[in-house]
């Protein structure tokens, strides 16, 4: 309908931009009361009008104007409306271009990502398949040679069975019945005097598959890793980064607040006043996992910080001085640019999980128990960036633990 509306503006534009007529613009028709023609336009009734209908009582009071003068009136308005219709249908066209292209965008991407959900899940599933199979067949192996030494030893006592059956037969007949002196005597020394049978004993093979006994699900787990794009990062900290308030332990996998200041030089990477420490591996691409063990602390403080931002007096834990992060305290938080935002009222899981995709400049945030995502901070790193772990003040005795699986 704006089409056309446009086209017909447009026509209606072209005439105006015409040279005029030689005459004067007309109504056709003349007046039906005074037969007079229509050379006025009465813009109280809207409607044409002639020069003695003007001196009516019905139009006295009107407001009039000639034809002409109300025409090019007209088509300025028209020509006005014209140029809005113009402006919205070029809105609209915007509109349907930024739409057609995010409707592209959107087939792409979830395209790729289907793509990338069956490579990736198909590795796992052929990955135990694959070992589904090579223990059946172990197993099936297993059972065959078990089988093949229990059917020789029975080979074996059959045999000895069949001789000492003979024997048997032997003796009951020359007991029982009546046989020649020779005869006897020579069952006799056949028997009596013969080898002694032989010692005779059960298959000593295992009947409970030891071998396949083990955790199979663990032991394919560990297998797994080496299939996954992402595994759990057995991450260390870095005691020169350390705030003197904290205490590293367990191998650099541990921190918690101490009660003595330690004695350490003042090193250029060392937190001064925000109770932190970094840990030792430094991420410029790539996707990394690890996870933290958070169980019975009341305040904590979950990251990265980029290679330069500051650790000297107060730290602003923002992304634009280089930090990300997540914090408990009296509820869960994400530290935003403009405060602090919240993230869940309640916390009691054991772990915390943190994702870093570098090259999608995306950190997320995970309850690693149930891996449902805490929150997200969609970024673009510029420089390399540092795992950062702060256990809280004023908490003395409670600590943080990365957790290692292998």
């Amino acid at each position: 309908m704006v089409q056309n509306l446009v086209t017909k503006l447009d026509d209606l534009e072209c005439l105006a931009s015409c040279p005029p007529p030689s005459k004067p613009v007309k109504v056709d028709g003349k007046c039906d009361q005074h037969g007079e023609e229509l050379k006025l336009y009465c813009q109280t009734d809207k409607r044409p009008i002639c020069v003695v209908c003007r001196e009516s009582r019905a139009h006295r009071h009107h407001e009039v104007a000639p034809v002409p003068e109300v025409v090019n009136d007209m088509k300025m308005e028209l020509k006005l409306r014209l140029m809005e219709l113009n402006w919205q249908k070029s809105q609209c066209v915007k509109v349907i271009t930024a739409d057609e292209r995010t409707r592209s965008e959107v087939k792409l991407k979830k395209k790729r990502l289907k793509e990338k959900i069956e490579a990736d899940v198909g590795a796992m599933v052929q990955f135990l398949l694959d070992e589904r199979d090579s223990l059946l067949e172990s197993l099936d192996a297993e059972e065959v040679a078990t089988m093949a030494v229990i059917d020789e030893n029975l080979k074996i006592v059959e045999t000895e069975v069949a001789s000492v059956d003979k024997a048997i037969a032997e003796i009951h007949g020359h007991i029982g019945g009546k046989t020649s002196f020779e005869s006897l005597a020579d069952t006799h020394n056949e028997v009596i005097h013969c080898k002694p049978f032989k010692s005779l004993d059960t298959v000593n093979c295992a009947t409970e598959f030891t071998d396949f006994s083990g955790p199979f699900q663990l032991i394919m787990w560990k297998k797994m890793m080496h299939v996954l794009h992402t595994i759990p990062q057995n991450l260390t900290l870095d005691p020169d980064t350390a705030h003197l308030n904290l205490l590293i332990s367990d191998f650099d996998t541990k921190v918690e607040e101490g009660h003595i200041r330690n004695q350490e030089p003042d090193l250029p990477a060392r937190f001064t006043r925000f109770c932190g420490v970094l840990a030792t591996a430094q991420y410029a691409s790539g996707q990394h996992y690890w996870e933290v063990d958070v169980k019975d602390k009341g305040v904590w403080y979950l990251g990265v910080t980029t290679e330069g931002s500051n650790r000297k007096g107060f730290v602003s834990l923002t992304p634009s001085s280089g930090y990300w992060s997540l914090c408990l305290q009296d509820r869960l938080y994400a530290n935003g640019e403009d405060g602090r935002i919240p993230v869940a009222d309640y916390w009691n899981s054991p772990r915390v999980g943190v994702y870093l995709d570098y090259d999608n400049g995306r950190l997320s945030f995970y309850d690693a128990v149930t891996m449902k995502r805490l929150f997200m901070f969609d970024t673009c790193f510029e420089e390399p960036v540092y795992p950062f772990f702060s256990p809280g003040k004023n908490d003395p005795g409670s600590r943080l633990q990365i957790c290692h699986y292998y």
